[in-house]
């Protein structure tokens, strides 16, 4: 059997041949298409040569002239991006300045577009179809200081061309003698040599530079070093505003801040002392209550310059509280013009409520705020539930704290008014905290001293602090309040069994609401709940506290501990 295909012969030959033919035919008429338009491709763009020629001023400033030469087609545009701002250690960056900037082509002078945006300046030249493009500029900010005093001019005199250079060579003409003369080209970040660096020739030091071929957007460095006082440095370094800048802890801002701090709080603390510390007083200290012998083992208490509880809480903390308000409530119960009804619940889950009965009763022996206090609750024979306490005295309640402080002054313990010493200060001191942030705003911003206006914004706030401990007392105003400091002792330790008999619940309660201010109630409600001897309902034994039908006196602690919250969060309420 023959291995020879059927098909095999001059027939197949000849359809070998002419496939062949037309296989060639094709990749000559691509080669005629294509070819010409990849060379074409290849070589537009291309700068021949690239030739500088720079001057060098004593002052620092580097004149520089480039002459771009293109072969074959060329580019409608050509585009140079010149980096202006070079990043240094510690978030500085040398900042240079180009001025100048003009470009000529076929020895005509055109109109470049120079493009700032933020690290580099970009000029851009319509070539026009000219061959030869010249372009001119002059660099502020290139010679920087070295160690030891000398300078040094540092420059790429080729980057950021939109276009591949063959040939690139550059002179420098400078001012003086030199200390040494380097070049790297490649990458912007390169460190190779160039291809040819040299300092001149005898009696002409003009520093030469050579390198190339060079891609698109690649660099020529030069370095030219100078000794002390040859050239004078331009370097413009910009510090870049940081957190750690602004508010830098070295040394000298750090030595300032706490010193200015020391003397700050030196200076609050001597401002307290002489604007916002007490009188002293001499003699016996002013009692505002005592427990007076009137028998063996038996004591009453007694009130001492119609010093009530109002005014008692006023004096120690230097302010009208709420608490202030209902001692005040109570006490005025407690002396019959007032009465207070506890009302029965209404449903096991219903928040207990009171009436506030406004009793007849001689007003001679009110003082002001005691009676602005009544007239704002309600008049006499009228009754007003707690629950509506607050819409009620909403108006008044302004005119008994005005009222309570005016009698801080006329009864000679403030020299001023507490609340308006205390509001006077805290604008001055608000003031001042505004200006010291201002002061803060500007040195972060601006300088590394941050940390000074920190320390200027802490005494603001500190002096808004001191402001409210400003309202000073008097004499007679310290020597009650040491009355007061041994009044808060008797409460809480004097003996609650030793009341007159038969009048322990009067007595007891006398004592009441100077204990809701100072401390010590729950003893002297724990003595009015151990009067209480038998089974029956005690619900109208209190002259001043009326509970429901079935109340008994051992119910008294807790409704007294609700009336007293619920009005105490109802007074100031809005």
């Amino acid at each position: 059997m023959s291995d020879t295909s059927p098909l095999d012969g001059p027939a197949q030959t000849s359809a070998r041949r002419r496939l062949w033919r037309l296989v060639a035919l094709g990749a000559l008429a691509l080669g005629l298409v294509v070819g010409p338009l990849g060379l074409t491709a290849h070589a537009e763009g291309n700068a021949a040569s690239f030739v500088v020629a720079a001057n060098l001023t004593k002052d620092g400033a580097l004149k520089v002239e480039q002459t771009i030469t293109f072969t074959g087609p060329v580019p409608a545009e050509v585009s140079q991006k010149i980096e202006t701002r070079e990043n240094l250690i510690g978030n500085r960056e040398y900042e240079l300045t180009l001025s100048g900037i003009s470009a000529s082509a076929k020895g005509k002078a055109i109109s470049p577009d120079v493009s700032p945006a933020g690290r580099f300046t970009t000029i851009s030249v319509a070539t026009g179809g000219a061959t030869e493009i010249v372009v001119s500029y002059t660099v502020v900010g290139a010679v920087v200081r070295m160690d030891g005093g000398g300078t040094a001019l540092r420059w790429r005199l080729l980057q950021g061309l939109s276009a591949p250079v063959t040939a690139f060579s550059g002179t420098v003409q400078i001012p003086s003698d030199f200390s040494y003369v380097s070049c790297t080209a490649g990458a912007p970040n390169s460190t190779t040599p160039c291809a040819f660096a040299a300092s001149g020739v005898e009696n002409a030091q003009v520093p030469t530079f050579r390198d190339g071929p060079r891609g698109e957007g690649e660099v020529v460095a030069i370095d030219v070093g100078f000794p002390a006082g040859a050239v004078a440095a331009n370097e413009r370094i910009d510090d870049q505003w940081t957190l750690g800048r602004a508010f830098s802890a070295k040394p000298l801002p750090l030595a300032l801040a706490l010193g200015l701090l020391v003397l700050g709080g030196l200076g609050l603390l001597a401002l307290h002392r002489r604007a916002g510390r007490d009188a002293h007083f001499s003699g016996q200290v002013s009692k505002a209550g005592e427990f007076v012998p009137v028998g063996p083992g038996v004591t009453e208490f007694r009130v001492v310059g119609d010093v009530r509880p109002g005014h008692v809480g006023t004096i120690v903390d230097e302010r009208v509280d709420p608490i202030d308000i209902t001692a005040s409530l109570l006490d005025l119960a407690v002396r019959g013009y007032l009465l207070i009804t506890e009302l029965p619940r209404t449903s096991t889950y219903s928040p207990t409520d009171w009436t506030l009965t406004r009793l007849e009763r001689d007003p001679a022996a009110l003082t002001a705020f005691e009676q602005k206090l009544l007239d704002g609750l309600a008049p006499v024979g009228a009754s007003l539930p707690v629950s509506e306490l607050s819409q009620r005295v909403q108006q008044s309640i302004g005119e008994v704290q005005d009222q309570l402080y005016d009698e801080m002054v006329t009864r000679g313990w403030y020299e001023r008014r507490p609340d308006a010493t205390r509001d006077r200060w805290t604008q001055l001191a608000l003031g001042g905290l505004i200006i010291a942030v201002v002061i803060t705003g500007v040195l972060a911003a601006f300088t590394t001293y941050g940390l000074v206006g920190l320390v200027l914004v802490a005494l603001g706030l500190g002096t808004v602090f001191v402001g409210q401990e400003m309202p000073a007392r008097t004499a007679k105003g310290s020597a009650l309040v040491a009355g007061l400091g041994a009044l808060r002792s008797d409460l809480l330790s004097h003996p609650t069994d030793q009341m007159p008999p038969g009048a322990e619940l009067r007595e007891l309660s006398e004592v009441l609401p100077y204990a809701v201010v100072l401390g010590g109630a729950d003893r002297w409600l724990n003595a009015i709940v151990s009067t209480d001897t038998e089974e029956q309902p005690d619900s109208h034994d209190l002259s001043w506290f009326h509970g429901p039908d079935d109340w008994h006196l051992r119910d008294l602690p807790g409704s007294l501990r609700s009336f007293i919250t619920t009005v105490s969060g109802g007074l100031f309420s809005r």
